[in-house]
């Protein structure tokens, strides 16, 4: 069963930056598309990066392009979302699920979420 848990949220300050983790048990990353995504309060969820699986491209919401990285390079079974210059808007819960295709997110697996705050 894709158990997935992300961690690496907390406060920071605008221009700040955070790195958060989702790592992955019971299969392999290797074998899914990775999406991230956030929640704002009161707002919709919303994706902000994915990545197919065999090395495809990344992509971004127009919101975080330039400022977040969604690194090729990571630990077995582990991604990490590179978020830098982060601004108030970038305040919310951030999940990472594993599906087949950034194409398609029902039936996807997510994690639990982790919190990120941006404030002085």
């Amino acid at each position: 069963q894709v158990q997935l848990v992300e961690s690496g949220g907390g406060l920071v300050q605008p221009g700040g930056s955070l790195r958060l983790s989702c790592a992955a048990s019971g299969v392999s990353l290797d074998d899914y598309a990775i999406g991230w995504f956030r929640q704002a309060p009161g707002k919709e969820r919303e994706r902000i990066s994915c990545r197919n699986s065999l090395g495809g491209s990344t992509s971004y919401a127009e919101s975080v392009k330039g400022r977040f990285i969604f690194p090729r390079d990571n630990a077995k079974n582990t991604r990490y979302l590179q978020m830098n210059s982060l601004k108030p808007d970038d305040t919310g819960i951030y999940y990472c699920a594993a599906t087949y295709t950034c194409s398609d997110f029902q039936g996807a697996r997510w994690g639990q979420g982790t919190h990120v705050t941006v404030s002085s």
